[in-house]
């Protein structure tokens, strides 16, 4: 009750951010349900109705990411004076943030139902002419256990993330002199240390990928809708380069922040540079997911768009895809909107010791100018290296 409280109450910028979380949730579950009719509808193709399952997971995790992040920045969920006095300490907020994150997605589950009984002609006839009664077993009756099951699966899965991210952790034990060494020499003595295994990652998962390709055949692991030539390694092979770039992402992002302070910086140069190595873990790995994703639409743009055309994807497969792209790029949005409000006091701070706010907006451009400099040729190459052996 507190939660929908809350949420009554909230910004209208939140408030939008729930709903984008509500309509991914809806996606997903739509997927969900989606997988299910050709389940009933094909019963003597169980495996395929597995595979089919497994691609969902996909933008499951991708609306899972977006949630987690969404819940980060809710100010209704942060802690306050006053708040431990009346019961509502770190825990019972991470608890609150977890069950607004349930309802958002409840909501999306909801709607993700109605659709499909919509389409099925449940509800008033069928729509469309009844196109897409075949794909979703209109002719068959709806598992009501089997519907409840797979709509849970993103509000259980989602809140649970929420939970586990905003969980209180205690504060590791830090030397007092360490501590000084560290104010005295201005500089960041945590360095992410995941590059070396997110470059052994993407290569083991290039590998892979070269392996199936030169191997060609295999089983078959279709997607939900057309686009079913595609060997299980590949998939494997593109989870792990994408769980490479995310591993490396924060170490990029904080070499880039110490490349920005080389050669004598300036004092715009030293901002922009210290702010990408103090906000590194927190935008590096969205971002790192974000140059996965755009790796792979390349690679299968590069792929498939030249022999087949637009007949290799289904209208289910886009939706799919459009899930993950939309909700890795509003995860990186969200994830940089949370740094500027973490930062906004020192910003405050600079403007009152009279810095002038054009040099705050070089620096931002200058940190935007550089990540893209390092991103989108890495995405490029990986993008290249994983369609080149499968176009062999």
């Amino acid at each position: 009750m507190l939660a929908l409280r809350l949420t009554r109450g909230t910004h209208p910028l939140v408030l939008a951010r729930r709903l984008l979380v509500a309509a991914a949730s809806a996606g997903v579950g739509f997927l969900l349900l989606c997988t299910l009719g050709h389940a009933l509808g094909h019963p003597e193709q169980a495996p395929a109705s597995t595979l089919r399952l497994l691609w969902c997971v996909l933008p499951l995790a991708a609306t899972v990411q977006f949630a987690v992040a969404v819940a980060r920045t809710d100010p209704s969920t942060r802690p306050r004076p006053g708040l431990s006095a009346i019961g509502l300490g770190p825990a019972r907020l991470a608890l609150l943030a977890a069950a607004s994150t349930a309802v958002t997605c409840v909501l999306g589950s909801a709607v993700a139902l109605l659709l499909y009984l919509h389409l099925r002609g449940d509800l008033t006839g069928l729509p469309f002419d009844g196109a897409a009664a075949g794909l979703l077993a209109g002719d068959q009756p709806v598992p009501l256990a089997a519907v409840l099951t797979l709509l849970a699966v993103v509000p259980v899965t989602a809140a649970a993330a929420a939970a586990l991210a905003l969980r209180p952790r205690p504060a590791p034990p830090v030397s007092s002199e360490a501590s000084e060494a560290s104010e005295a020499s201005g500089e960041d003595e945590t360095m992410p240390s995941g590059l070396p295994w997110g470059v052994a990652l993407i290569a083991v998962g290039l590998a892979v990928e070269t392996y199936a390709g030169r191997g060609g055949g295999g089983d078959g692991l279709p997607l939900p809708g057309r686009f079913d030539g595609s060997p299980a390694a590949v998939l494997a092979g593109w989870v792990l380069t994408a769980i490479g770039l995310a591993t490396a992402g924060p170490a990029l992002v904080h070499g880039c922040g110490r490349l920005l302070q080389t050669a004598r910086p300036g004092a715009v140069r030293l901002l922009a540079g210290r702010v990408l190595m103090t906000e590194s873990r927190r935008v590096g790995r969205p971002l790192g997911v974000v140059c996965a994703v755009l790796s792979g639409l390349l690679a299968a743009a590069s792929l498939y768009g030249s022999d087949t055309g637009s007949d290799a994807f289904g209208p289910l497969t886009g939706l799919g895809a459009t899930l993950i792209l939309a909700c890795t790029c509003a995860t990186l949005l969200t994830a940089a909107l949370e740094s500027r409000q973490g930062r906004a006091a020192v910003t405050e701070a600079l403007l009152d010791a009279g810095a002038p706010p054009t040099a705050l907006r070089t620096a931002a451009l200058l940190r935007a100018g550089v990540l893209l400099a390092v991103f989108l040729p890495l995405t490029w190459a990986v993008g290249e290296l994983a369609a080149l052996p499968l176009k062999g």
